[in-house]
């Protein structure tokens, strides 16, 4: 080997080496309260870098300023009714939150900053999960099977009117198909895509932000009404993670995680039979290179350093949805609270 070439050679092995010994292994998760209720909360979203906005049980909603840990916090009535939310999205403009059950109520902030109803819909299925945007103008809402397909809504003019697409429009689907309304993450969006994960297990895809579909079959278990994917995430537009599993029967560890690393095309298992089990939410770290991944449930908070081949348990803290903030810092909701997580 010449000098020249030699040089080149150690170079790139001192590089390489550097970039591995920079990335950090969590080991420990801290937990701090920044905000309890008695309501329960499975839908939180940053408006920005300061801003953590939320809604729940009870027509509550509201934000957290993270540098002072201030809460602002309102509720909703419909009439008679005291919606429950599941579901929240933003744009750079504007705060929206989706209610469950029927009626479904979408509401939207109008030009004074208060709530403004821009969605209805009834019916004795009528059931929404989760809620996202491409970019300020187009964003789609996904719910449970009515009239024989998936529920999907979309907007084109920033929220303020939306559509329900009709079944023709959709691939044909599983009779009872819906997805989990757990934690707001069985919707993802990178570019012009959108992955939307159901509790049969299939992912519906569209490339051109909801004009046509495709759905996909994966591995994951569903055999019963209470298992399939209940939250799914992207790092980028080839790799991404799913997660579910059975809450009736959480300690089961079998055909509930997997991956893709073909934006979405083909899903493998990943950690079959290995901890964790049953987990409502799933989240890449940021820039990590897709290796870091928490999954958050009400057993705990479970890690992965590898991209997903094995796991360990950080905390037995119990939450429904997770957000990082950075890429050690996180927010997380649940039963009567939202807490600020530290990784370290």
């Amino acid at each position: 080997m010449r000098p020249l070439a030699f040089f080149g050679f150690f170079l790139l092995v001192f590089i390489s080496c550097s970039k591995k010994e920079n990335i950090k292994i969590f080991t420990t998760v801290e937990v701090e309260d920044v905000f309890l209720d008695s309501v329960s909360i499975r839908a939180i979203e940053f408006l920005d870098q300061n801003t953590l906005a939320f809604a729940g049980s009870d027509g509550v909603y509201g934000t957290v300023d993270v540098a002072s840990g201030k809460i602002r916090s309102n509720t909703i009535k419909y009439d008679s009714i005291v919606p429950s939310f599941r579901a929240v999205a933003h744009t750079n403009s504007d705060f929206f939150m989706l209610s469950v059950g029927s009626p479904a109520l979408l509401y939207k902030t109008d030009d004074n900053g208060q709530m403004e109803l821009v969605y209805t819909e009834v019916g004795e299925t009528v059931f929404y999960d989760s809620m996202v945007f491409w970019n300020d103008l187009e964003g789609l809402a996904v719910g449970d099977t009515v009239d024989g397909c998936l529920s999907v809504i979309i907007t084109r003019d920033g929220g303020a009117t939306w559509r329900k697409i009709p079944c023709d429009e959709l691939p044909e689907g599983t009779e009872g198909e819906g997805a989990f309304a757990a934690s707001n993450t069985n919707i993802e969006v990178m570019g012009n895509q959108a992955w939307i994960a159901t509790t049969t297990g299939s992912i519906y895809h569209t490339m051109d932000t909801g004009a046509t579909w495709n759905r996909i079959g994966t591995p994951m278990e569903n055999e019963v009404a209470t298992q399939g994917i209940y939250s799914i995430d992207f790092y980028d537009q080839n790799l991404g993670i799913a997660i579910g599993g059975d809450y009736t029967q959480p300690e089961v560890t079998t055909q509930n995680k997997m991956k893709t690393e073909d934006g979405g095309k083909t899903w493998k298992l990943i950690a079959d039979g290995q901890y964790p089990g049953y987990r409502s939410c799933i989240q890449f770290v940021p820039n990590r290179d897709g290796k870091a991944i928490v999954a958050v449930g009400f057993h705990g908070i479970s890690y992965s350093s590898d991209g997903g081949d094995a796991w360990t348990q950080l905390s037995k803290e119990g939450f429904y949805t997770i957000r990082f903030l950075s890429d050690s810092v996180a927010y997380a909701a649940g039963k009567h609270r939202i807490s600020k997580l530290i990784f370290r």
